[in-house]
């Protein structure tokens, strides 16, 4: 019989899970465009940097951002998909980052 699944192994996949399907998941983006969002990778630009904010300063993009790209020919679908790529991009990357951290401590002890 196999070990029992650990929490940590769960939450794991629950990520995982969420990454694969804010990333992967058919939209009007390509899953390469999200993945791109997800990490920071988008070339430089308008879009780049509201993703940009997005990642850094989620609590500071306001209607009038989303209104320019609108403007600039975005459209609220693509907005939408790539905002929430950078959000699980960000959260992700500072969940692995304090739990790598916190992994280091208890190695530490």
């Amino acid at each position: 019989m196999s070990a029992p699944e650990s929490a940590d192994q769960r939450l794991g996949e629950y990520f995982d899970a969420l990454e694969r399907a804010a990333l992967d998941s058919p939209g009007e983006t390509s899953p390469e465009q999200r993945r791109a969002a997800a990490h920071g990778g988008l070339p430089a630009g308008q879009l780049a940097a509201y993703l940009d904010k997005v990642h850094r300063h989620a609590f500071r993009v306001s209607d009038e951002d989303v209104e320019a790209l609108c403007h600039n020919g975005f459209s609220e679908d693509a907005i939408f998909e790539l905002t929430v790529a950078a959000s699980v991009g960000a959260g992700l990357h500072r969940f692995r980052r304090g739990v790598a951290a916190m992994d280091a401590s208890e190695a530490g002890q």
